[in-house]
């Protein structure tokens, strides 16, 4: 089965079941997946995670019935899978900016959030570089930040992330003796979110050998990340001065596209990505050789 059949079966079941108590396992096994999978694949092509859409869902759904004034708060609460009506009164006010009570046939603006259909369109035509590749095990050191929502959605911060960090990337330059790579982890992922780290290559953590005139408390809170041995399939974005832009793009393609052609699926395991910098060059034409190598798991199906 492909993923627009799979991902159209799974989504009309969770429609067709909005109000009741949804499984992950049962919505991943209309599209004849592991609830890991689907989820990241639902992310990588949505925007947003499984958890999310089907929140909004609720929500949207709601907000029209008290609308109508057809239905009570405390109904609509229990309609919709909450078990208070002070937590369905957080959550309304939150997606519509408004109480329940206030929604209630008195004309206030409300949000909507639409189902999601698929269709299909004719794409490819286009050239993208790859490999499958067997990995040994590694082993990198970093700090991490956890983000709400999917790697896909362009309303994450791991941009402001990097950014406002980059005391903390100096040093793990300077200990990994490497100013020209950065590796980016993405794990744990749930049904609400990930964890992100920015990462260097170097030896395992040995705090009694931090420098003794910048101290190890700066360094506390590093930790060591152990990227599983496994089969990846690897590819870049094309060559520019800001390649962290493409990367999204890449991702969906990689996931909607060059993998079902190839047969394989994506497995429980770390993404890692690689951003070649090229700092030493100060020509603008060699900085623009920069690129992003996108390392994902994946699984012969």
């Amino acid at each position: 089965m492909d993923w627009i059949t799979g991902m159209k079966n799974a989504i009309d079941y969770i429609e067709d079941n909005i109000t009741e108590e949804l499984d992950y396992e049962e919505i991943a096994g209309r599209c004849y997946s592991s609830s890991y999978n689907f989820q990241r694949i639902f992310g990588i092509l949505c925007g947003c995670t499984l958890g999310e859409y089907i929140r909004n869902r609720r929500l949207s759904l709601a907000g029209a019935e008290l609308a109508l004034g057809k239905i009570k708060v405390i109904d609509a609460a229990l309609k919709y899978g909450y078990e208070s009506p002070d937590s369905f009164a957080k959550a309304f006010h939150k997606f519509h900016g408004i109480l329940p009570s206030q929604a209630r046939g008195n004309g206030e603006m409300l949000r909507s959030y639409s189902r999601l259909h698929i269709k299909f369109t004719l794409e490819g035509g286009e050239t993208m570089n790859y490999k499958i590749e067997e990995k040994a095990e590694m082993l990198l050191t970093g700090f991490k930040k956890r983000f709400e929502g999917h790697p896909n959605d362009r309303n994450r911060q791991d941009h402001n992330f990097a950014v406002s960090t980059r005391l903390n990337q100096l040093l793990l330059h300077g200990e990994a003796r490497d100013c020209e790579t950065t590796y980016e982890v993405l794990t744990n992922f749930d049904k609400e979110g990930y964890d992100f780290y920015i990462a260097s290559k170097m030896d395992p953590l040995e705090h009694e050998d931090f420098p003794d005139d910048i101290g190890p408390e700066l360094y506390s809170h590093f930790e060591d990340i152990v990227i599983p041995a496994g089969t990846y399939l690897i590819c870049e974005t094309e060559r520019c001065k800001y390649p962290c832009d493409n990367v999204e793009e890449l991702r969906k393609k990689a996931v909607s596209e060059l993998l079902p052609s190839l047969g394989y699926e994506l497995r429980e395991a770390p993404e890692v990505g690689i951003i070649h910098w090229f700092y030493e060059y100060q020509n603008e034409e060699l900085n623009s050789s920069r690129y992003y190598e996108l390392c994902l798991p994946v699984v012969k199906k």
